[in-house]
């Protein structure tokens, strides 16, 4: 029944779409399929779009000789699989109905999608019009440095809406230094590192939204089938019915003459539940994607626990929808800031065991404890880019600081076993934000010895110890790294409860 109504919501949401936007029954197309896209090379690909109903639709790419054929549904709907060949191009397409659409300069390579919130959204260059959108360090130097035609950009205008949407407004850019200056700062270094490495076009998505949940980015029905994630549902209805008797004893007041309260205001657009899948996810799911690189969590740090189920249900959201399989998901551990808790960099890191063909970017020397929005986003981009290149594309990089693994006590000490964890080394005289405690949960400052990489911690103030704490706090201080200049994640041993514990 579920599946039904929600079909049925999409069916009338169409419905609408065409009544409105088609009746000159003229061939269009979504922004998605444009001049300067790149295609996923290798691949089985969608082409899709509108036109009068039951309308033969024939379209030729440039990379093979044989024309393909489509014919548009009773609601003028139609698509076509197109298969790719190896990276190259620009090719151009025709596609042809009654009317016929040439798109050009059409590249052939890695496509990733780029989602989250304010730091994922964080452009290369300053916006004079916001107050956080300062531009990342070196923004002049680096967005000269910009010119690369064979990295495309495409950004998705900020949008959200209670139904499916069809389509999104934005277009596809080759990057230069004038395209460059309002992109994702995160996602352009990214893209700018597979480019380099790869010698392949890259194309870009970028599909973020400043102050957001994980929750927003979520299908309804999944919010839906989920216990735990019905009080969010029954939050934003609360809110919703708040806003709407306020806003009538408003408007009464009005008609009768009286002084009326205060206008209610409506809550902001991109806080609830499902509406930015709606309008900013649901419309790309016919666009092939070689992954998804991800940074959010801030949003959710009141409700860190509740994070590590919601996260990793919203990846499977996503990657059950698109049909493409467990497609590469890799994202960034909250940085370091007075208002982010230890709890929701924790609920990040226990991410990487259940999300399957996932990995975190650990950005905790590269935080500002007063701002939110650190603005040295290269290595951040270049991590995430690490990542793919390693476990993508198999190249032989390392890609990782060390993450915890284990632990053993023995004695008066406990051992601290971590992954990723060669030529593991202190910065500094001392590790700093490491702590120990006994059996009543009192913990000391602890002291550590590196041998055979990996951690010895002590302390005479602890004789039986049974759990050790690495940054567990809002703003650590991360001086342990590997050989290869990567910071270990904060951690912690035990699993005592936190004050997010029980918060949904």
């Amino acid at each position: 029944m579920m599946h039904f109504c929600q079909k049925l919501r999409l069916v009338l949401v169409a419905s609408c779409f065409f009544i409105c936007c088609f009746a000159s029954a003229q061939l269009r197309l979504p922004a998605l399929v444009g001049d300067h896209m790149v295609l996923q090379q290798n691949a089985n690909v969608t082409l899709w779009g509108w036109s009068a109903p039951n309308q033969k639709i024939q379209i030729q790419v440039g990379w093979q000789a044989e024309a393909l054929e489509a014919t548009a549904d009773n609601s003028g709907n139609w698509s076509v699989n197109v298969a790719t060949v190896t990276a190259g191009g620009p090719y151009s397409i025709k596609i042809s109905g009654e009317d016929s659409i040439e798109l050009q300069d059409v590249m052939l390579g890695e496509v990733w999608l780029c989602s989250g919130q304010s730091n994922m959204f964080f452009p290369l260059g300053k916006d004079a019009r916001s107050s956080w959108r300062t531009g990342i360090i070196d923004s002049e130097k680096e967005i000269a440095q910009a010119q690369l035609p064979n990295l495309r950009l495409f950004t998705v205008a900020t949008a959200a809406a209670q139904e499916p949407l069809l389509d999104v407004k934005g277009h596809w850019q080759q990057c230069t230094p004038e395209t460059a200056a309002d992109f994702s700062a995160v996602a352009y270094f990214f893209g700018r590192d597979l480019l380099e490495d790869l010698e392949v076009p890259v194309g870009l998505i970028s599909s973020s939204w400043g102050g957001t949940k994980v929750e927003s980015w979520m299908q309804k029905e999944v919010l839906e089938q989920h216990p735990d994630f019905q009080p969010i549902l029954d939050r934003e209805e609360l809110k919703q019915h708040a806003y709407k008797q306020a806003l009538a004893a408003y408007n009464s007041a009005q008609q009768a003459g009286t002084t009326p309260p205060e206008k209610p205001k409506k809550a902001e657009a991109n806080k609830a539940p499902y509406v930015l899948y709606n309008a900013m996810i649901h419309p790309l799911l016919n666009y092939k994607i070689k992954g998804a690189i991800w940074y959010q969590g801030e949003s959710n740090a009141d409700r860190a626990y509740q994070y590590r189920s919601l996260f990793p249900a919203m990846v499977k959201n996503w990657r059950d929808l698109w049909e493409q399989g467990d497609f590469p998901f890799y994202y960034v551990q909250i940085a370091p800031h007075h208002g982010q808790t230890p709890e929701i960099r924790e609920a990040q890191l226990l991410a990487l065991n259940r999300i399957p063909n996932s990995g975190m970017v650990v950005s905790a020397d590269h935080g500002n404890p007063k701002d939110i929005h650190p603005r040295n986003k290269k290595p951040i981009g270049k991590r995430l880019a690490s990542w793919a290149l390693a476990n993508t594309y198999s190249k032989n990089i390392a890609f990782s600081g060390p993450l915890y693994d284990h632990y053993l006590i023995k004695d008066a000490v406990i051992e601290i076993y971590f992954k990723h964890s060669n030529g593991l080394n202190i910065k500094g005289d001392a590790l700093k934000d490491l702590e120990i405690a006994g059996a009543d949960g009192v913990f000391y400052k602890a002291e550590a010895q590196i041998e055979n990489d990996h951690l010895v911690v002590f302390s005479k103030a602890v004789e039986q110890p049974k759990a050790v704490r690495f940054g567990w706090k809002n703003s650590p201080e991360v001086l342990l790294f590997n050989a290869h200049d990567l910071p270990a994640s904060p951690y912690r041993t035990d699993d005592w409860p936190q004050p997010t514990m029980h918060k949904l």
